[in-house]
């Protein structure tokens, strides 16, 4: 970790005062995923700025250090921080209004994210490509029926989720034919709300603990790891035959499929092939199930294509898409649907999609992701995520030769040190930000998501940090 004025700070703390802040954070705020009582040392931000964090180290708050961000707030700050487009529209916007009610009253960020986000969802041009294994199908015509057409704005991406899950029980109740169950692949999260946990990795997950409590979904296994692997793989081969067996056994009470296509984020960091996507999607649509595509994570060129989507060749009925969104300037999400599922879920005798938000489509956080995707329009992020995949590829592979690590692996901005045991979290993120890079490990997982502009220096030292950290915490 290097002591750093690259990034300006706009009032510098005394130690004093950062001393009183962080035992306060200590006694009183409850961090994601942690203990009231037993609190993680938290590191004090002080500003951002590039790929740079600027910190108050816990234990030297009188310090003053940068990291290299590898971790993109939780994979969204896609441009970095401090961007002058996103940093404009806030301005911008503010001088109009920060909040009025989506009931009843609409405006113009939200109608312009709207159009933006219809006109780069999956299949809007009229195809969608597949670049799959061998011998999967390629691009194939999208009709006006299946484009996503209408988009709901949501507060973050579990309630996108939520919304989502609504949407397809509702749209089954208001046909005539409901259903209770939604249909999902093991190992998979789709976010914290109480139907997102319904369908999040029952054992493996994190949300174990309301088993019983929670809709009882059914989940077929997880599929093999591996995007190459082919259709006729004898472990593909398997699983499709044992998920085509389940489904069959319920296909009157499933009223939807879910997924994180291709890559299933925090269930593992877990790569599989777009051929069991294609699978489920067979599945949903000879059924009339809802199909759900939870590309929150995935989206906007995450994993190489500008959607997971686009390595399947599968438009869903509805997509999920979070994070990336705006940026990582401020939390929203949307839920996009197909017109037929609009029809379906507005029938009567609701009429409406039972659902909305307070802050629903504020106009402030709508202003920034519209500029996000502007940004995302005018230059194309997948020649970057390429460059970022080729330098953790390099960068990575060092760890595969440790006998702690039981995989090295990259798809698009996203690379990973599978370990052979859990990752000892806290001594890893240690020794990494004694090299200038923050992370955030997890389950048997060291990974990096970096921004996607992310320079090859700054990728090299990521990949660098990590591979030291892991072996010299778990041996090589």
């Amino acid at each position: 970790m290097t002591d750093s004025a690259a990034i300006p700070a706009p009032s510098a703390l005394p130690e004093e005062e950062v001393r009183r802040l962080l035992a306060f954070d200590r006694a009183h705020v409850w961090h994601p995923y942690s203990s009231a009582l037993r609190p993680s040392v938290m590191q004090f931000a002080e500003s951002a700025s590039g790929v740079r964090i600027r910190l108050r180290p816990a234990d030297d708050p009188g310090r003053t250090v940068e990291a290299i961000d590898a971790m993109a707030s939780w994979w969204c700050a896609i441009h970095g921080y401090g961007v002058p487009e996103l940093d404009a529209a806030a301005r911008q916007q503010l001088d109009a209004m920060g909040h009025v009610m989506f009931g009843g009253l609409t405006h113009a960020p939200a109608i312009s994210l709207a159009e933006k986000l219809i006109a780069l969802a999956p299949g809007a041009n009229g195809t969608i490509g597949g670049t799959g294994a061998a011998g999967d199908p390629g691009a194939h015509d999208v009709g006006d029926d299946e484009t996503l057409q209408h988009v709901f704005l949501a507060d973050s991406g579990s309630v996108s989720v939520e919304v989502a899950l609504k949407a397809a029980w509702q749209y089954h109740a208001l046909t005539g034919r409901p259903r209770r169950r939604m249909f999902t692949i093991r190992g998979g999260y789709h976010g914290d709300t109480f139907g997102a946990m319904s369908v999040c990795d029952p054992v493996g997950g994190m949300h174990s603990l309301f088993t019983g409590v929670l809709p009882e979904q059914l989940f077929a296994p997880r599929p093999p790891a591996g995007v190459d692997r082919a259709p006729d793989d004898p472990e593909i081969v398997a699983w499709e035959t044992e998920t085509r067996a389940l489904f069959a056994a319920h296909a009157d009470d499933i009223a939807g499929v879910i997924c994180e296509p291709v890559l299933q984020g925090a269930g593992g960091m877990h790569a599989y092939s777009p051929h069991c996507v294609r699978v489920l999607a067979e599945l949903a649509r000879a059924n009339d199930s809802v199909l759900i595509f939870d590309e929150i994570a995935t989206g906007f060129g995450r994993t190489g294509t500008f959607w997971a989507a686009d390595r399947v060749g599968v438009v869903p009925d509805i997509l999920c898409v979070g994070k990336a969104l705006t940026g990582g300037y401020a939390t929203m999400a949307a839920m996009l649907c197909a017109p037929r599922i609009a029809r379906g879920v507005s029938a009567e005798p609701a009429g409406a999609l039972m659902h909305g938000p307070t802050f629903m489509g504020n106009p402030l956080v709508a202003a920034i992701a519209g500029a996000s995707l502007d940004l995302l329009r005018r230059d194309d992020p997948l020649p970057r995520v390429a460059r970022v995949e080729g330098g953790l590829r390099e960068s990575l592979a060092p760890a595969a030769g440790f006998a702690s690590v039981a995989d090295v692996r990259t798809l698009g901005a996203v690379g990973v040190i599978q370990l052979r045991e859990p990752v000892r979290a806290a001594e890893v993120a240690a020794l990494a930000l004694d090299h200038g890079v923050w992370v955030r490990p997890f389950r048997d997982c060291v990974y990096t998501m970096p921004p996607f502009v992310a320079e090859p220096d700054d990728v090299a030292a990521i990949g660098a940090a990590l591979v030291t950290a892991v072996g010299e915490v778990h041996g090589r």
